[in-house]
């Protein structure tokens, strides 16, 4: 009876090892597989006299790199693209340019209005007109919090509560 209380435990610890590590090196994958892009802009913070800017989608631009650059947004990038899907708020107008530019001003937002994260391979570029319409409203500085993966933070402390449930469980079973 003492030795199956003991394993248990140990075997509890285990998978909550095994889980955090192969998140950590599934986050690790994901943040080496962001593409480096070569069209940079100069180095510091493009700020308005107005102190906000936005982030937009190029017109004109190639529609394949345009979409690959959303893609990466949405997917690697981890912005809030669920107002561009069907029935959101960004939804219409349902061009790429629209679709686009939100997702690229919500990764712009989440990252600090650093010049660097708003260029998309060259597909994009700063304005400080406020791209907002109807009821999609963008982002702006302050609005948006960290892209820091909260799913990991909260995947990590549900491992704990049931960690804490099993144990709790066996001490009671005694």
């Amino acid at each position: 009876m003492r030795n199956e209380v003991l394993v248990l435990p140990c075997l509890l610890l285990l998978h909550c090892y095994v889980v955090l590590t192969m998140e950590t090196i599934t986050q690790e994958k994901a943040e080496a597989a962001i593409p480096v892009t070569t069209l940079s802009p100069p180095e510091g913070n493009t700020t308005f006299l107005a102190g906000t800017s936005w982030c937009v989608a190029l017109p004109g631009v190639s529609q394949i790199d345009l979409q690959n650059a959303l893609d990466w947004a949405c997917g690697l990038g981890m912005a809030d693209c669920k107002p561009i899907q069907r029935g959101g708020a960004c939804f219409d107008p349902d061009t790429l340019v629209s679709h686009a530019s939100y997702a690229f001003n919500n990764y712009y937002q989440q990252n600090g209005n650093s010049d660097i994260a708003c260029n998309f391979g060259g597909t994009a570029s700063l304005t400080n007109i406020d791209p907002s319409h109807g009821k999609c409203n963008f982002a702006s500085p302050g609005s948006v919090g960290s892209s820091a993966p909260s799913s990991l933070k909260c995947k990590t402390s549900f491992i704990w509560v049931k960690f804490a449930g099993i144990l709790l469980l066996l001490y009671l079973r005694r």
